[in-house]
Order: structure tokens, then sequence, then C-alpha cells
């Protein structure tokens, strides 16, 4: 096999990231936008010794799961990579995804384990409460859109169907009273130019929407956008400008400003009522959340029980198993986070939940040191996992269960297979679609001491 040469090839399986997989004369050969059961023609990219790349040429016969794609700038755009096949599709791709990292990549025995049916998410489109768009600059004007895949090229999107419709309508009249207003725009080459990014988050419920403006430095003309903002969409209830002058990838800088109004949202989850500040984690499919929540709370058995919640972000996943718990204690080092956990619990009259800002291999030393151990640990770590050194303190604490929820299959599996290798059972996993048309998925699990 050569670059270049075109090759019959029927797809059979899908990676994490999307890509079909067929095999050619022994070799996985990766196809983008395929689905199982694709017959195509395609053109090898690129060559290795085991695998190879290929694109789409020609459909020869199309698989029962395709469906007819109805955005403009899927394929193009990194966001999306499930357009082109049914959700039930996806969802057993994303179902597999799981499975097969813990089998695979953590060497679990799943037979020896409850592996729970993927739960679907109830909204597949419009779900997001959250957007971040960059903008950019081009001879007609403003532009805003989503980095192509492993670049930072952007794709102009006016309207992103995993985005509510009015994060188009505030984008657009953004730009165009930024363009009105000469604020000009950042070039990230030069490193030069003043609005970098819209960073917009609403609340499901609420329908309370923040814009955060982030730019690399403040101009007067920004109080004046903040002020029209409110007075054009009411459901605007805080604008922020957030400084961020540094030549790095890194969305968000420290110093904020708030230009009007106030810059957190209140919302609810699973009936909990919560503010939510710009830096602080929150889930970007509420509905969804709360069911994964809800599992977490059963795997987690928290009546009459402490629960040290590691990640913890503004508290959501430990408030919603407040009520029965005997105890709550939550740890996130984002500073403003743990503000905000601690007025949720106030807002919703919680008077048995600690927040503490640490990270989480601190709090998980300082437990073990103090010899103070909780009975359940919930850890929701971001997408490289919790690691060896979280881990070996939560063992250490000699815990009757540990739940843990991931937006990352693969680490999961990792670090569930170092707490097997420490004297706990994986019982149980379930994985949770949070973010439909895209490569992600959630999972929860269930480890038994």
């Amino acid at each position: 096999m050569n670059k270049n040469d075109i090759v019959t090839l029927e797809i059979t399986a899908l990676t994490s990231e999307g890509s079909g997989i067929a095999r050619y004369d022994g070799m996985a050969v990766f196809v983008p936008l395929t689905a199982v059961g694709d017959v195509i023609e395609a053109r090898i990219l690129k060559v290795h010794k085991t695998y190879a790349y290929a694109k789409i040429e020609r459909i020869k016969k199309p698989s029962e799961d395709r469906i007819e794609n109805d955005c403009p700038v899927f394929g193009k755009c990194g966001g999306c990579v499930f357009r082109h096949i049914s959700y039930s599709a996806e969802l057993r791709a994303k179902e597999q995804v799981v499975r097969d990292a813990f089998e695979r990549l953590g060497g679990i025995d799943l037979s020896c384990a409850k592996f729970l049916p993927i739960a679907a998410s109830g909204l597949s489109e419009r779900y997001r409460n959250k957007l971040q768009m960059p903008l950019g600059k081009t001879d007609s004007g403003i532009i805003s859109g989503f980095y192509s895949e492993r670049s930072h090229r952007i794709v102009p999107i006016e309207d992103c169907k995993l985005q509510p419709t009015i994060f188009a309508e505030i984008v657009t009249f953004i730009k165009k009273r930024a363009a009105e207003l000469k604020i000009s725009v950042y070039n990230e080459e030069k490193n030069e130019g003043v609005l970098r990014h819209i960073y917009l988050r609403r609340g499901h419920y609420s329908g309370e929407i923040c814009a955060v403006l982030v730019a690399r430095r403040k101009v007067p003309e920004f109080w004046k956008l903040a002020r029209e903002l409110s007075e054009k969409f009411p459901e605007i209830t805080g604008v922020v400008l957030n400084i961020n002058p540094d030549k790095t990838n890194v969305i968000l800088g420290e110093r904020a400003i708030t230009l009007i109004g106030k810059p957190e949202i209140s919302d609810q989850m699973c009936g909990v009522k919560v503010e939510i500040s710009p830096k602080s984690f929150y889930q970007v499919n509420t509905p969804a959340a709360e069911n994964l929540y809800r599992k977490a709370a059963e795997f987690a058995e928290p009546n009459g029980k402490t629960i040290l919640d590691l990640y913890c972000g503004a508290g959501t996943i430990g408030l919603s198993m407040a009520q029965g718990a005997e105890k709550i204690i939550g740890a996130e080092i984002v500073p403003e986070a743990v503000e905000n956990a601690r007025k949720n619990a106030l807002l919703s009259g919680i008077n048995n939940a600690e927040f503490i800002a640490a990270d989480a291999a601190e709090t998980a030393a300082m437990f073990a040191e103090r010899g103070l151990s909780p009975d359940v640990i919930i850890l929701d770590p971001p997408r490289k996992g919790c690691g060896e050194e979280v881990l070996a303190e939560c063992v250490k604490m000699n815990l009757e269960r540990i739940v843990m929820i991931s937006c990352n299959p693969a680490t999961a599996a990792r670090d569930c297979k170092f707490l097997a290798e420490n004297g706990y059972s994986l019982c149980a996993v379930q994985p949770f679609d949070l973010f439909p048309r895209t490569r992600h998925v959630e999972c929860v699990a269930l480890m038994i001491k």
C-alpha cells in the first residue's frame, strides 16, 4: 500500500475519535466521516508500518446508519464528528468506546462487573449551556467560529446547532457593534489587537446569560458595548470583561472586570440552587448531567455517610447528595468555584457541606495524615484523569467505595486499573452521552473495597 493508492474498504468499527476503521492487507486503515457498514473507495493519505490514514473518494455502498448531514461546516469544524450517522448508531459507538477502554486499556474483566447500557441525552441539538468562540479578522470583517481539527484556523460559523439560537444572535450583535465601535480583533500570529473570544454561559432552567468578553486589554468602548448588550438582550444578567494579555492557548486570563450586572448566573442542578461564575466548572448539558449525578448518588449510597468530593467545582455533585448524607466535604483548586460552592450550599439551605480551596492530591493527603476517613470519595477529574498521586492517597484512607466520574474513558480506565491493583474491584460502570454529535462521552464507575 502506498500514498495516493485508491483502495476499496469496508468500515467495521469506529475509533474513539469518530473515524472509521477498515482492514486492508492486514493493516488498519482509519477513514474520517465514515459509518460502520460503509463500503467505500478511499485514497491513502499516509502509510505507517502497521496502519494507514485515508479519505473517502466515493461511497460505493452506504451504511444503514447513515443520515443526511445538516451542517454546512461538518468535517471542517473541529466539533461534531457524528452528524452523518443516526443518533442510535452514535450511542452504540460511544458505548463501545467505553467498553473498549475498560477492557483493553484498563485490563478489567467486565464480565465480573455490571456494564450498564449508555444513557442517551434527552436533547441531541441545542443542548449546550456554554459557548467559547474565538474571533478573527478577514477582508470582509470580523469572523467567529471554531477551530478546525488540530489547528488554530477559525472555521466561520453563524449558528452552531449544538448551541441555543440566542447565542448566535448575541455573537452577531457583538461582532457588529465591535466593528462599529472600532474595537480591534486579536491577531494570534502577531499577538496584537484587543478582542479575543466571546464566552457565553446560560442557566438551563433560569435562562440567565452571562456574557464574557475576553480581551488583551480594556478599552473604554467595552462599557458601551456591555450596556447595549444588556439592553438588547434582557436574558443577559451580567457582562464581564476578562483580561488575557498572554500569548497562550488558555482562553481566560486571571483578571476580570464586571462591566454591568452580576458575573454569576443562577440555575439549579438536581433541585439544588446554584450560582456559577465564569471560571467555575459546570456541565454543558444540564438535564443529561442530572441523570449522571443521580447514578453517581445511587453508586455512592450517601445516606448517613461522609462524602469527600474531589475536583468538586461549584459543588453541584456533592450538594446533590447532601440531603441524606452525614457530611459533604468538597475540594477544588479554583478559588472562585469554591466561593460558588459555599454560596450554593447557603442558597439551598444545606448546612452539612464544607468546601476547601486545595488541589485533590493535597486534600487526600491531608485526610490520610490526620487519620480522617470519609466513607465514600467522589472523583470527577479533568480529562487527564486523577493520576497515581491522588489515587494513592485515596487508597490510604481505606474507603468503603470510590465513585469515578470521567469525561475521558481512557484515563478513567487507567485510574480504575490502579485502584483495582490496590484493593478495589470494579462493580459497575455506565456511559452517559452528555455531548451528542461530538466524540466525547462521559462515564461513571463504582469501585468497592
